[in-house]
Parts: C-alpha cells; sequence; structure tokens
C-alpha cells in the first residue's frame, strides 16, 4: 500500500477543519448554509463566501490527487459546492416577479430578498422589514457561478435556468445608478434605514458583468443557446462610477474596509493601479487597528455604545463610536488573499502571522475565526484617549464562517496548494496589467451615388449603403429592440431587457445574426429626436467624444468600428458640396488621428477580420429556438435573411416626436403658410419676438379667427411661432386652423411644418422655442440626469431661491424629470428646452473630462444659464435682451464650447470688433481667451468655433434690426439677464454705441475680472481642494457658522467625518441659501479666513460665527480706506441686493487691496476675544 505524501496528509487536515468549522453545518436538503448556530437564516453573501473554501479545497485534491479516495474526496467537495449555489438558485428563483418587476422600477421594495430560509429556500421577513436590496451579495453569487463554471462545475442544468440568469444580469448592470444598502445591510452609516449608491455594489455588479459575458453557463457541454450576454457600455457605466467614488465607499463613508474585495479578491474590478493602491493605503491608515480592520469610521456595530434594543441610531451618537469601532479580522483575510495575487510574500507573512494571533482554539485545537473584536465596556474612556492601546475581547460569531472560509482558502494558497489561475479562471487578476494602444476602425458610408460623387471630388473614396452588402448597416435603436428580446421567457413571465440606448461601445463592433453580418450606425447620428444633429459641428463633437471614449474604454478581442454614414443633412445649403465641418473631421480620419484616437478608415469588408464579431445566438431560428423560448415566432423561419427586421422598425418610436429632418420632410407635404411670397430671406430671420396686438370680438373675447388671419398674413417667423404657441396654449395642438380650404391644418401640423423650415434655415432661437412648445423628446435626458447624479452630482434647475429653484438628488422617469424642469422654468418654454439641452452637455464632460467638476457636489443649471448670459452681456457691452437673443440663437456647438469655458476654469473675452468692408463697416462678435497659450488644440479649435457662431448671430441680429423697428414690434422675448434672472446687483451695460472703441484700454478689458471670476465660481459651487474638510475643523472650534441666517451647526462633526461626501454637500446647501453667486463666492473666502484662524492653536474662536458679518465689516474697511483715497460715491456704487461695493467684488483676493487683506482684518475684528493678545496686535 502506496505511503500518503506530505501535501495529501496536510490536505486532509485541511479537509477536516472544512468539515467541523463549515460542511457540518450544510443543509443536507437545500444545501445551504446557516450564519451560526444562533441565526439560522441563510443570508446569499455569506453563503457563497462560506462555500469557497470547499471549492478551494476540492480544487487542491483534484490537482492533488494521490488515490482514488483523494478524487472521491475532490467529487464530493465539489458537489457540496454545486448544491449550496444551486439552492442560492432556488431561492432567488422563487422570487421571478421581483426580477422582473426591479429591471424596470430599481425600487428596493422590488429587490431580491437578503436571507432565506435555511430549510425550506422560502423568504423569512417582508419587503419593507430588512435591507434586502444589497446588489454587491447578487452580484458575488454570479460573479462565483461565472468563476466556478470555468473551473468545471456545472451548476446551471436548464435553458430555463439560463435565462434567469439572463436577467439577473439585467437586475444588476443598473448597480451604477442605484442606491442599495450595501455589504452591512445598514445603507447611509447613520443606520437609518436610508439606501446610498456603494463603491462595494458596484465594483461587484461590474465584475459579475465582466465575468459573464460570453460565458457558456453549460460549460464545455453547452451550444449557443446557454451563452450569456452582457452589454460592454454597462460595464463601463460601473467603471467610470466606480472609479469616481474611490477610494471612498459612499456618499457618507470616506473609507470602508469592504473595498479590499473590489480593488482585491474577489472582484478585481478597478483597472488603475494607482487608485488600487490608494484605495488600500486608505484602509490600512484609517481602519487597521490591532486586531483587524474597522468596517468603517464610526460604526456602532457591537460596541459597548451601542443600544442592542434600537434599530438606528441618533445621527448625534455617531462621535461616541469614534475610536471604539470593532476590528474585524476579516480583512486580514482579503490582505492575505491580495499578497497571493500581487505576489507579495512580505505581506502574505505579516498577515498570516498577525491572524494567527486572534484566532481562537476551539474544541481538539481547531483554529476558529471570530467575527469580531470589542472594546470591553469598562475601558471605552482608556480607549478613547488612546486608541489601539486596551486589549479587547472576542464577540459575534465563533467561527465567523466567511472569515473562516477566507482563512482556510488564503491558507491552501499560500502553501502551495492553489495556484492564483485555479481559483481565478477567468483570469481576472489582470485588471491591472496595461492594455495594448486601440486603432479605432470608421468606415465612412455615403447614403447615396450623388453624396459618393461629392466625396469623391474631395478625395473621399468612399461605399455606399447598398454596396456593402452583404453587410447590413441599421441606426442604433434597432440594435436596442433587439437586445430587448434577449433573455425572454414567456413560462417565467420574463420580458427581457428593458429598451436602453445603445452606447458606443455596443454600435463599435459588428454582429452576427441569423448567419448576416450587420454594423449599426452610433447612437448620436440616430437622434432624430433632438435639434442637435441638425448642428453639423456638434455632430462632429459628438463623433470626436466617442472615438476619445473608445480609446480610453475598449476592451474586448479585436478592434473598434464605427460606421459613420454621410446623409444630406451634412450637405451645405445648396445640396452640391460636404459641409466644412464635415469634410474637416473626414480629412483628419483618413489622416490617421482624431479627437486623440488613432484612426483606420477603409472599407467594412476590409475591417470584417479585426473587428469585434459578436454572434447574437438567441436571435438564432429553429429547434433551438423553439426549445429555447416559447415566444419565438415560427414566421421568422418562414422569412427572407432581412425580413425579421420589419417588427422592429415597426416598433420605433412615432417619427412624429422626433426632430423632422430633410429626409423626413422631402416626402411630405408642404403647408402653404411656409411658401407665402412675404417670407423673409434666409439672411433676414427675425430673431427678436415681436408682440402680438391680439384681436378682439365684439364680446371682448379673442378673435381666433382674425389672429389665422393675421397668421397667414405675417411675414415674421417669430411672429408666426407666437401667434401658433397662444393658439397652442388657448385651442389646443389638434385644433384646426381651417387656414386651406382643402385639409386640414392643425396647430401641431403647423407648428411642425414650421419647426422644419427653422430647422433647414438653422435659426437656432426658434428651433428652441418650436421645440419647447411641441415638447420635442429629449430621450438623452434621464440617461444624462442619472449619470451626473450616479457621479455624486446633484441637480437643481431653474433660480435660486428654494421653491423655484428644485433640486434633482435621485433619477427621475423621464416625464417627471420634464415636468419639473417646466415648472422650475415658470412656464418659459425656452428656457425649459435650453435647461434640457445643458443637462445634456454637462453629462457629456462628465464622461469624457470628470476633472472639469472637481470638488462641485451641485449643478445649479440656473445659475450657470444665467452667468453665460450674463457673460455675453458684460463682454459684449450690450443689453440684457441683445445679450439674451445672442445666447438662444447660438448653435448646440457654440453653447457646448461656451459651457466649457466656464466650467473650464479659464479667464475668456468676448467682445465686439469692426472690420472696414469698402466703405460699410460690419459688426461682428470675436471670443478669446485670456492666457490661452497653453490650450489644447481642441480647446482652441472650440475657441474659432464659438468665434465664428457668435459673429453669425451678430450679424443676423443687426441685420434684421429695421425690419423688427419698422413693424412696430416691441420684444417681448425672455431676458435671461433681467433682475429675475440675472443676479441681483450685476448691472449690464448699455448697448456698444455708448462706448467708442478708441476710448477703451488694457485697464477697461481687466475691469469686472475678478466680479467675473466670482460671478462664475459663485454659480458652478467651486472651492478651493480641501475646503470642506477645513469648514469641518473650523465647526470643531465654534458652535456653528451661520450664512444669512441658516446655520451649520457644529454637532454635524458629531455626525459626519471630514472626508464625507455627505458633509460637503450639507455645507453646499447652507452655501446655496445664497441667490446671488459672486456674494456667496466673498461668503467663501471669509470661511478660508476662518479655517486658517482655526489652525491656530486655541481651543474656540467662537460661538455661532455669522459669516455675512464677517464679509460686511471687511466692505466697511474696503470703504473707509477707497475714501480716504479720494473715491468718491459714484465709484463706490454697491449692490443693493447685498450691500456690498461693486469695487470689492472686483478686487483680487491677494495684494494690498485684495479681499483677502480686508477679510483677515475683519474675522480678526469679529473673534479677536477668542484670539491670543500677540496675533491681535500683528492684525
Amino acid at each position: 500500500m502506496r505511503s500518503r505524501s506530505n501535501s495529501g496528509v496536510r490536505l486532509d487536515s485541511y479537509a477536516r477543519l472544512v468539515h467541523q468549522t463549515i460542511l457540518c453545518h450544510q443543509n443536507p436538503v437545500t444545501g445551504l448554509l446557516p450564519a451560526s448556530y444562533d441565526q439560522k437564516d441563510a443570508w446569499v453573501r455569506d453563503n457563497v463566501y462560506s462555500i469557497l473554501a470547499v471549492w478551494g479545497l476540492g480544487l487542491a485534491y483534484r490537482k492533488n490527487a494521490d488515490r482514488d479516495e483523494d478524487k472521491a474526496k475532490a467529487y464530493e467537495l465539489e458537489q457540496s459546492v454545486v448544491k449550496l449555489m444551486r439552492g442560492l438558485l432556488q431561492c432567488m428563483i422563487r422570487q421571478v416577479e421581483k426580477v422582473e418587476s426591479f429591471k424596470y422600477s430599481q425600487s428596493t421594495r422590488d429587490s431580491l430578498h437578503a436571507k432565506y430560509n435555511t430549510k425550506t429556500c422560502a423568504t423569512i421577513v417582508g419587503d419593507d422589514q430588512w435591507g434586502h436590496l444589497q446588489l454587491d451579495a447578487t452580484s458575488v453569487y454570479l460573479l462565483f457561478l461565472a468563476q466556478m463554471t470555468a473551473s468545471g462545475l456545472h451548476i446551471i442544468h436548464s435553458l430555463d435556468e439560463v435565462n434567469f440568469v439572463q436577467n439577473l444580469v439585467f437586475y444588476i448592470e443598473a448597480a451604477y445608478k442605484t442606491a442599495d444598502f450595501g455589504i452591512w445591510e445598514r445603507g447611509d452609516k447613520t443606520n437609518q434605514g436610508i439606501s446610498e449608491l456603494n463603491a462595494s455594489s458596484v465594483g461587484m455588479a461590474k465584475a459579475a458583468l465582466e465575468a459573464l459575458d460570453e460565458l457558456d453557463l453549460f460549460g464545455v457541454k453547452g451550444g449557443p443557446q446557454s451563452v450569456i450576454h452582457v452589454l460592454a457600455d454597462e460595464v463601463q457605466h460601473c467603471q467610470s462610477i466606480l472609479n469616481s467614488l474611490l477610494p471612498r465607499a459612499s456618499t457618507s463613508k470616506e473609507v470602508d474596509a469592504s473595498l479590499l474585495s473590489v480593488v482585491s479578491f474577489p472582484a478585481f474590478a478597478v483597472e488603475d493601479s494607482k487608485l488600487v493602491d490608494l484605495t488600500k493605503q486608505e484602509i490600512i491608515t484609517k481602519l487597521q487597528g490591532r486586531y483587524g480592520c474597522c468596517r468603517f469610521l464610526r460604526d456602532g456595530y457591537k460596541t459597548p455604545k451601542e443600544d442592542p434594543n434600537r434599530l438606528y441610531y441618533e445621527p448625534s451618537e455617531l462621535k461616541s463610536f469614534e475610536n471604539i469601532e470593532c476590528e474585524w479580522p476579516l480583512f486580514w483575510t482579503y490582505f492575505i488573499l491580495d499578497g497571493v495575487f500581487s505576489g507579495n510574500a512580505e505581506q502574505v507573512q505579516e498577515y498570516r502571522e498577525a491572524l494567527e494571533a486572534v484566532l481562537i482554539k476551539g474544541k481538539n485545537g481547531v483554529p476558529l475565526l471570530p467575527e469580531l473584536y470589542s472594546v470591553p465596556p469598562d475601558k471605552v474612556d482608556e480607549e478613547y484617549q488612546n486608541p489601539h492601546t486596551v486589549d479587547r475581547v472576542p464577540m459575534g460569531k465563533l467561527p465567523h464562517m466567511w472569515g473562516q472560509s477566507l482563512y482556510i482558502l488564503g491558507s491552501l494558497m499560500a502553501e502551495g496548494f492553489l495556484a492564483p489561475g485555479e481559483i481565478d479562471p477567468l483570469n481576472r487578476r489582470f485588471s491591472t496589467v496595461p492594455k495594448p494602444d486601440v486603432v479605432v476602425q470608421v468606415s465612412i458610408l455615403a447614403e447615396t451615388e450623388e453624396i459618393k460623387a461629392i466625396l469623391k471630388d474631395k478625395g473621399i473614396d468612399v461605399e455606399t449603403t447598398a454596396e456593402v452588402y452583404p453587410i447590413r448597416v441599421q441606426p442604433a435603436r434597432i440594435l436596442s429592440h433587439i437586445y430587448s428580446s434577449l433573455g425572454c421567457n414567456s413560462r417565467m413571465k420574463l420580458s427581457g431587457r428593458p429598451y436602453r440606448h445603445m452606447g458606443v461601445l455596443g454600435t463599435s463592433k459588428l454582429y452576427d445574426i441569423r448567419k448576416t453580418i450587420f454594423t449599426f450606425t452610433p447612437q448620436f447620428i440616430d437622434q432624430q429626436q433632438f435639434y442637435l444633429a441638425l448642428d453639423n459641428k456638434m455632430i462632429v463633437e459628438m463623433l470626436r467624444t466617442d472615438l476619445s471614449y473608445l480609446c480610453g474604454r475598449w476592451r474586448m478581442t479585436g478592434q473598434p468600428t464605427i460606421t459613420f454614414p454621410i446623409s444630406h443633412t451634412m450637405l451645405d445649403e445648396d445640396g452640391t458640396s460636404l459641409n466644412s465641418s464635415i469634410l474637416a473631421a473626414l480629412r483628419k480620419m483618413q489622416d490617421g488621428y482624431f479627437g486623440g484616437a488613432r484612426i483606420q478608415t477603409g472599407k467594412l469588408s476590409e475591417f470584417l477580420t479585426t473587428s469585434c464579431c459578436t454572434h447574437l445566438s438567441f436571435m438564432d431560428p429553429g429547434p433551438e429556438g423553439k426549445l429555447y423560448s416559447e415566444d419565438y415566432d415560427d414566421n421568422y423561419s418562414e422569412l427572407e435573411p432581412g425580413d425579421w427586421m420589419n417588427g422592429y422598425d415597426s416598433t420605433s418610436n412615432d417619427v412624429h416626436m422626433y426632430l423632422p429632418t430633410k429626409i423626413f420632410q422631402a416626402s411630405r407635404p408642404s403647408l402653404n403658410l411656409l411658401d407665402s411670397p412675404h417670407c423673409p430671406r434666409e439672411d433676414q430671420v427675425p430673431s427678436v419676438r415681436v408682440e402680438i396686438h391680439l384681436p378682439r370680438d365684439q364680446a371682448g373675447e379673442v378673435d381666433f379667427k382674425a389672429l389665422v388671419v393675421q397668421l397667414k398674413e405675417t411675414s415674421s417667423l417669430q411672429e408666426q411661432a407666437d401667434i401658433l404657441c397662444m393658439l397652442y396654449t388657448m385651442k389646443g395642438p389638434d385644433w384646426d386652423t381651417e387656414l386651406y380650404d382643402e385639409g386640414s391644418a392643425t396647430v401641431r401640423q403647423l407648428l411642425t411644418e414650421l419647426y422644419g423650415k427653422v430647422g433647414e434655415i438653422r435659426h437656432w432661437g426658434l428651433i428652441r422655442y418650436i421645440s419647447g412648445i411641441l415638447r420635442k423628446k429629449v430621450e438623452a435626458l434621464d440617461e444624462a440626469c442619472t449619470d451626473l447624479l450616479s457621479h455624486q452630482k446633484h441637480l437643481t434647475v431653474g433660480l435660486p431661491p428654494e421653491p423655484r429653484e428644485k433640486t434633482i438628488s435621485a433619477p427621475l422617469p423621464y416625464e417627471v424629470l420634464t415636468q419639473l424642469i417646466d415648472e422650475a422654468s415658470e412656464g418659459d418654454m425656452s428656457i425649459s428646452i435650453l435647461t434640457q439641452e445643458i443637462m445634456v452637455y454637462l453629462a457629456m464632460y462628465m464622461r469624457t473630462q470628470p476633472g472639469l467638476f472637481a470638488e462641485m457636489f451641485r449643478l445649479r443649471i440656473g445659475l450657470i444659464i444665467q452667468v453665460m448670459a450674463t457673460e455675453l452681456a458684460h463682454s459684449l457691452r450690450c443689453s440684457a435682451e441683445e445679450a439674451t437673443d445672442s445666447l438662444m440663437n447660438l448653435s448646440p456647438s457654440a453653447m457646448k464650447n461656451l459651457l466649457h469655458h466656464i466650467l473650464s476654469g479659464k479667464e475668456f473675452g468676448v467682445e465686439r470688433s469692426v472690420r472696414p468692408t469698402d466703405s460699410n463697416v460690419s459688426p461682428a462678435i470675436s471670443i478669446h481667451e485670456i492666457g490661452a497659450a497653453g490650450a489644447t488644440k481642441t480647446e482652441r479649435t472650440g475657441i474659432m468655433q464659438l468665434k465664428s457662431e457668435i459673429k453669425q448671430v451678430e450679424f443676423r441680429r443687426l441685420s434684421i434690426s429695421t425690419e423688427s423697428q419698422s413693424n412696430g414690434g416691441h420684444s417681448l422675448g425672455i431676458d435671461l439677464t433681467s433682475p429675475s434672472f440675472l443676479s441681483p446687483g450685476t448691472s449690464v451695460t448699455p448697448s456698444s454705441g455708448s462706448f467708442p472703441r478708441s476710448q477703451q484700454t488694457s485697464k477697461d478689458n481687466r475691469q469686472g475680472q475678478w466680479q467675473r471670476r466670482r460671478r462664475l465660481d459663485g454659480a458652478l459651487n467651486r472651492v478651493p481642494i480641501g475646503f470642506y474638510q477645513k469648514v469641518w475643523k473650523v465647526l470643531q472650534k465654534c458652535h456653528g457658522l451661520s450664512v444669512e441666517g441658516f446655520v451649520l451647526p457644529s454637532s454635524t462633526t458629531r455626525e459626519m467625518t471630514p472626508g464625507e461626501i455627505k458633509f460637503s454637500v450639507h455645507v453646499e446647501s447652507v452655501l446655496n441659501r445664497v441667490p446671488q453667486p459672486e456674494y456667496r463666492q466673498l461668503l467663501v473666502e471669509a470661511i478660508l479666513v476662518l479655517t486658517m484662524m482655526a489652525d491656530i492653536e486655541i481651543h474656540s474662536i467662537g460661538s455661532i460665527i455669522a459669516v455675512e458679518k464677517i464679509v460686511h465689516i471687511a466692505n466697511d474697511l474696503f470703504l473707509q480706506e477707497q475714501k480716504t483715497l479720494g473715491a468718491d460715491d459714484t465709484m463706490l456704487a454697491k449692490d443693493p441686493a447685498s450691500g456690498i461695493c461693486t469695487l470689492l467684488y472686483d478686487s483680487a483676493p491677494s495684494g494690498r487691496f485684495g479681499t483677502m487683506t480686508y477679510l483677515s482684518k475683519a474675522a480678526a475684528t469679529y473673534i479677536q476675544e477668542f484670539l491670543p493678545h500677540s496675533i491681535c496686535a500683528m492684525q
């Protein structure tokens, strides 16, 4: 008989340990594990982690088997794993209706339960009696389902179960925007049942999605129908949000030890190695103790100060948990595994030795890992004074099965029984390895032969969409409809994937659907619904954005392929040449570099072998399809290869909801209203609204027939729009104007036709105006809002103060969101549509340049629009009406560039210039960036585009001014810079006629620069880096800060830690009570002075400090000094709203007359009784 090897003997000892501490508790019927002897419920997360040691031991036996007996042990252990995983599957599949509901609602009431009955797999508490929504638990199950399947285990047994797992993918793919209760089941740190976005859930969901993508759940015995499909864009959404959160864990937790499972084993969800190291270091620095790591700062669980009789905490008692948080040895097991995977033998040895010291010896010397170590009640005060010095006592579960399992798994790997690749067969551990450079393949297609000929004249040789056959080209919305059938199962009442927009990663692949290769055009080209697609410069900008995004986020095999069709809308107005912006973009792509991306242009057929191609097996016809789902349509097999697409085309949304492009207009009969012989020329489009004198009948009521006659006779497009708006409001969109003898002419039809006309001539002011009236659907709006919120940015719409300014802090359905914007816009359609437009642009910049939003936690869109208008008014030295008109008439691309200048913090100016043309003087506007020497090429291009757009607007506006005056019209247009829209006290200089160019000097150009900067920073809530942490320190040395009567109490520091996003948002909300942006920014500067004083070694700097009083004292000091220097009252004019001298607003922070000089003196004066005499003397 062969003797047992040393490895075999060692494995047997681990087998005994696994049986004595884990498997002895496994239910023989369901396979589930109870939490402990006392808690018989089975938690999903704990069960998955607890079985890992069994899985690892089975793999070790399979690898190191000495005898047939060892192979039998390996099989037995593996089947124990399969039994548990199938038990959890049974628990969840019994709640299939919740999975279906949650896909659409993301509601905590529709979530899968977090724990089940160990004996029956049944639920044990009600939907609202527990924080069930824990996406990390579902995700960790799916992650290890993928890893275990890849290792050879057969867990999924039927196509119904495959369908269910596919729907679990849909369940977790929205994790990046779903607030849940997290890994510790308590949500917000206050433990009051408030859900929040958790990095641990987002990271685990990302890992599960990546692991399951293209995985066959039947293993080597599977076929196309058992493959799981994941959309790459959803994965990248999770990555983007995860990167924006880390090293923070959530809005209420500035650090959490659970992030170890995200940055290291098992998720390996972060690709940035520096961010991984930073997160680990934060955990070690802030959470590690002598017995393990705290879960998070001020965690009250099982501390002596926690009241076990209360479910929730009082916010103010969180401070009492500081420095006595329980320490969990569990996290040292993660550090051991991390050391194994990273090859850091020193780290493995260090933490193994530390862990051995805190293990407890059970019966027969069995090592047991306790749940946690707590401070003894009689040693609390001592621990408060000297953290990490008191000897702690073990408490909670013994063993803690989750920790016990990871301890055993770590030991198996550290001793060489398992290699990292065996426990991670999907190779997630290589996530931080640098990826190869991406070359984006771009296939340019012509819509028609005529366009192909135009391109050929320009030296660009392309194919038409017909010539690429047999490859089929379809819009992105078709792909969204196709994916909506993925995972359908009528027997389980599963509807498949909810219809969502397709991202650029999804449309940059080729698809094999029913033996036909399909390519899909990018989503932004498919934007029939909004006027952005009318602007060819905007199309180029969105293409540049997508190319840049692809280069940074492409992770799939093969190169991304973008199909870029050239349509009639991309031609110049005469239709004989290509738009210059489009042509320039095509030339750059042919040169091989565009938008920061390496480009390879060519024919689609040339890219077939180098592209990423996905087989959508769920669309396959035949017997497999019938078995796969009872929803299979028998008629599909009888259709021609392309005919099955007809159903998707017919289900696309009503075209009347969307933008009528030239292609659509070509087939639509033109209404006579717009073919009036009196219609003005394109270069004479009126850009200011004229007053409509409502005709009255004898009874004094509005005479609508006479109004229709007025509509027919007017030659002004603006007047036509205003009349139709009145009819729309008073009579409704379906009222027949009876304008013609033949056929109906409803208000909606006339508005739609007018929209098409102003769209052709690109009159952006009227385009926005009519879009608002018709309530054109901005389909990307709710997604844009969600993207911003997921990056921890609250939104406000409308102008301060509340309730007019409305806050958006959670994702809203599209209809609710637009209604809220309409209310905040107080019925002004143009402001409403512009608000939606700006929200879309903010989301674009958040996606590509998140650094623009550093230290901003609330984006106030109303104030941003206000600042954009006041910038034009100030720089152009024009009236409020003219500035408003200029802003509303900017093209989308120019509007987006203006927004970028404001967000970027760079100084820029807009000014009038004149250029002699023969004997005439043509007015124009130029834009320049102050100190723009370091501007990138893209930014310089943006400046030039904005310059061009404003020139066109100014020329158009002035060229028709005579016509407007001759019509006797008076402006009824919105006034973005009026006292109701302009921040109080901000003056708008008169028209440029009052300012001869010869009188302007360089000093004039600098005048107003600092006031503008403060206005911008105040509107954007921009503060210095680390500002909020400094405010926290100030609050520790006073009773509170008062801002215009709103108090930020010092008790806030007992509820929140300095690094919490929640604290930053709280401080920001107090500052936002101040409606004037520049005044708000002076208050920020005053608080900065207080933070410097708080650094002085004194106990207190006052009780409740009225910050505005410090500002007003500084203002008085400034006025006194200026008067002694000879300034008169005219020069020292005050802002009527705040009483602050406008010269002080326009003073630089530093220097003799700088604001910080006066604020420092004012602060010292205000709190001098608390300061040492020596410091007062220096002041």
